[in-house]
């Protein structure tokens, strides 16, 4: 059945698409406003969003075989507007619920790459309970208090995710820490308090539930899209951001710095219990009390007005704890250009990023190698990422990406090949 899936998305569109441009053209989704019930609803204060997004990518160099692999997500989520339903004030809860299936190609392949190259695999290729919150807003809407189960990017270090190599998509923390920074579409238990200090300012704090148990596969294909709560609890994840969202000359931009602090125990990458070299020794790891990091992420509009054509570049850095994490510093930079050609819906994206292997762990794994006879590879450099993708917006709610990644380094390290991979990424919105 899944095999068939592309297909039958694909036949969905060819029989929505025509229809849907006639009869309601202003509605940014494939099936349109559903006969005005989508407008009623949201009016009454209930909104709905199902999506589908699939990404291809196949390796034309690097690795060991040349392979073409599918990923996809089923995205079903409703948001209610608290005031209008019921009269609770300042309110809004929001459920989504996700499903992940396809292959990895980066695996599949023996590419080696530390990013994904399709962003949208992982975390268990099953259900996952994304997001179950409530948001309160006091304070004449300066104050927010949010509740439940959440994804630490949907509101720390948040980015877009329009490229689909993972180097330049999502909350670039969780590229480093993913054991204990969990995006979506893994939530945990958490809640975010955030203030709107000016117009343009915000400070925010967040607590979330650090659980291995969230991102383990066996875990996720059984239990990862029920509303539980498993032991196995580590500790606690803080991140803290500062935000200022100016309009310069017309143009939006967005300026965040943030760190974090996770209050569970660490393993050291090379040191063991007596602070010596644990790949000779084939000792324990030295335990660290907390891990933590700092990110900064700049996106600006530079041309063009607001909401139209024009040009946006940005640049995002994380660097994280170098005694504990195996990827310690990753940093991206690109331009987005809406309305190339003529056409408003159309976008061209560029960007190029490193992503650094701690030097730490390679020195383990080459000591350990020496001792056990193993051949694992482990690399001290950084992995260098390019993406150029262009955006076909041929029907409101259909976006077709095809994009031409280049991978140097994979892994960190000149013992893997350099990689060249075509894509093609297909989001849909019902």
């Amino acid at each position: 059945m899944r095999g068939a899936l592309p297909a039958a998305v694909f036949l969905l569109c060819l029989a929505t698409s025509g229809a849907h441009a006639d009869e309601t053209a202003p509605s940014p989704y494939l099936l349109g406003d559903w006969g005005g019930l989508r407008t009623r609803l949201e009016e009454r204060g209930l909104a709905f969003n199902f999506g589908y997004g699939s990404q291809v990518a196949h390796n034309f160099s690097g690795g060991t075989d040349r392979l073409t692999r599918y990923a996809d997500q089923w995205l079903f989520q409703a948001t209610a507007d608290a005031q209008k339903l019921w009269g609770w004030k300042g309110a809004t809860l929001q459920a989504t619920v996700t499903d992940r299936n396809g292959r990895n190609l980066g695996a599949d392949a023996r590419i080696g790459n530390s990013m994904l190259l399709q962003e949208i695999y992982g975390r268990g290729q099953t259900w996952h309970l994304t997001q179950l919150w409530l948001n309160q807003q006091l304070l004449d809407g300066r104050l927010q208090i949010k509740l439940g189960r959440l994804t630490v990017g949907e509101d720390f270090a948040t980015f877009s995710c329009e490229f689909q190599n993972l180097s330049f998509c999502g909350s670039q923390p969780g590229n480093l820490v993913g054991s204990y920074w969990v995006n979506w579409p893994t939530s945990q238990w958490a809640a975010r308090v955030k203030y709107q200090a000016t117009r343009e300012a915000y400070v925010q704090l967040g607590v979330y539930q650090v659980n291995p148990r969230y991102i383990d596969d066996a875990y996720a294909r059984r239990s990862g899209w029920k509303l539980d709560n498993p032991s196995g609890t580590t500790g606690a994840l803080v991140p803290v951001e500062f935000g200022w969202q100016p309009v310069l000359g017309g143009r939006p931009g967005s300026y965040k710095v943030g760190g974090w602090y996770d209050s569970s125990r660490g393993a050291d990458l090379y040191e063991d219990t007596h602070r010596r070299p644990r790949g000779m020794t084939g000792g324990e790891p030295l335990m660290h009390s907390g891990r933590y990091g700092a990110y900064l992420s700049f996106q600006q509009q530079v041309t063009g007005t607001s909401e139209g054509r024009g040009a946006t570049v940005f640049f995002n850095a994380a660097m994280a704890d170098r005694r504990t994490s195996a990827l310690d510093r990753q940093f991206t930079l690109g331009v987005i250009y809406k309305g190339p050609f003529g056409r408003s819906a159309d976008a061209i994206g560029f960007a190029v990023g490193a992503t650094h292997s701690n030097r730490r762990r390679a020195d383990f794994v080459r000591e350990n190698n020496a001792r056990t006879g193993h051949k694992e590879i482990a690399g001290g450099g950084n992995e260098y990422a390019a993406e150029l993708y262009y955006n076909w917006a041929p029907v409101p709610g259909l976006q077709v990406r095809p994009n031409l990644q280049y991978v140097m380094h994979p892994g960190g390290t000149s013992a893997n090949r350099n990689a060249w991979v075509a894509g093609l990424k297909t989001t849909i919105a019902f």
